[in-house]
């Protein structure tokens, strides 16, 4: 069914990383049993099939953004066929979105995240150091949670304050490290020493030694945050959400921001200022000569 081959095709042609490939291989693999039950070829699906399966999907509870993510793997796996004269023609070619209703993301607030960022603790215990360092990464300097998982010890130059990310489709961003965060690091590679094992270059590391994974760093965040706030969402994301709207809050560039992030385009970085609005709305208070008439 060419699934392997179009999995390694993401993998080596479009760098994607190794959750987005699992993510592809899960809802191909969903969608290839799906044309097993209802007698269908996995080559010869027209777009009547689609309607059917997203129409199973939904039955299935799934929300329309969840399908719409499926719909969309659906689509690249077909221009991939056509690519390489496996069909003629992708039959989603003309295929629209459902459409979702947009649901916000709310930010910590400044308290919050000082909260968390002042409790003491036993910074001479590895776990604690390395949940504060997981912490202040990610709020600091915004980094995805795969991006977190995937630094490497070379991936901080030291004499030069900075961290070198690896983000979406192999694309490196160089980001500052504050003097706080330079400290951190600091005292966390002391502690590392007696943790890591031989050959593990990888940055963020268990107290076995092993490379950290996502619902580990699930866990830490929703540990810590859920002290200190009540919001229904408390993950990872949550504070690379929380890191841009503190950052337009203060009125940085939205430019300078996408940059930080690692976005391809501005429209990805727009949607952080939904949350900024009321920040806006004081600064035209307190600066436009026509607000208070």
């Amino acid at each position: 069914m060419f699934i392997e081959n179009f999995i390694e095709y993401l993998s080596v042609e479009k760098g994607y990383s190794t959750h987005t490939l699992k993510a592809y291989d899960r809802d191909l693999c969903q969608f290839k049993r799906f044309c097993e039950f209802e007698g269908v070829d996995l080559n010869e699906v027209n777009y009547q099939v689609i309607r059917s399966y997203i129409a199973f999907l939904l039955e299935e509870g799934l929300l329309a953004q969840s399908v719409n993510r499926k719909i969309t793997a659906l689509k690249t796996y077909f221009q991939f066929l056509k690519r390489i004269d496996v069909i003629k023609e992708n039959p989603l070619l003309h295929h629209k979105s459902i459409k979702t209703s947009k649901r916000l993301t709310l930010p910590f607030s400044k308290e919050e995240v000082l909260k968390v960022l002042n409790e003491k603790i036993d910074i001479e215990d590895f776990e604690n150091c390395r949940d504060r360092l997981i912490i202040e990464l990610l709020y600091l300097t915004g980094i995805r949670r795969e991006e977190l998982i995937s630094l490497k010890i070379s991936s901080f130059e030291q004499s030069a304050r900075t961290i070198r990310v690896v983000g979406k489709r192999n694309k490196q961003r160089i980001l500052p490290v504050t003097d706080r965060l330079y400290w951190l690091l600091e005292n966390y590679l002391r502690l590392r020493v007696f943790m890591e094992k031989r050959d593990v270059d990888t940055l963020l590391i268990t107290v076995k030694g092993d490379k950290i994974y996502p619902s580990l760093v699930y866990r830490i965040i929703k540990s810590y945050f859920s002290k200190v706030s009540s919001k229904v969402k408390v993950s990872p994301h949550v504070l690379r959400h929380t890191f841009a709207t503190h950052l337009l809050d203060e009125g940085a560039d939205l430019n300078a921001v996408k940059e930080l992030l690692g976005h391809s385009s501005l429209s990805s970085t727009q949607i952080y200022t939904h949350t900024s609005m009321a920040a806006l709305k004081g600064v035209y208070k307190n600066a436009h000569p026509r607000s208070k008439k």
